[in-house]
């Protein structure tokens, strides 16, 4: 069984990327290009995963991250925090935000789907990495 992963990302070389890992590893992949737009794809299409960007235009990860809190059919959905801000702290402040987790880019294409699964409940990761 696959996941249904969201995929909120404003750099479209960034989403294609992700978005082909996913799906190549058998992910239904959703996407957003900024935060605003996450938020209404979440609520309509329930995601068991969500992948978010921080720096987005319209509504960044840090207040869709809470628009997905407050929302009690997406309560518990994993929201991992994919971005470029990779300085000494910025994982502490991500995580004290309330992200489940956090990948600094760029992301290392041969590690990615298998970090992000870490995430997914275990019938619904990948299971065949021939």
């Amino acid at each position: 069984m696959a996941a249904r992963i969201l995929v909120v990302e404003d750099n479209p070389a960034n989403l294609e990327l992700v978005r082909y890992l996913l799906q190549h590893a058998g992910h239904t992949v959703l996407s957003a290009t900024d935060g605003a737009e996450g938020l209404a794809v979440a609520q309509r299409e329930r995601p068991d995963l969500v992948i978010s960007d921080l720096q987005m235009p319209h509504m960044d990860g840090y207040e869709l991250l809470t628009r997905l809190r407050a929302e009690p059919s997406l309560h518990g959905t994993p929201v991992i925090a994919v971005t470029a801000f990779s300085m000494s702290g910025d994982r502490n402040k991500v995580m004290l935000a309330g992200f489940d987790g956090y990948l600094p880019k760029p992301i290392v294409p041969e590690t990615f789907v298998g970090q992000i699964e870490a995430w997914l409940p275990e019938a619904l990761r990948h299971v065949d990495r021939g």
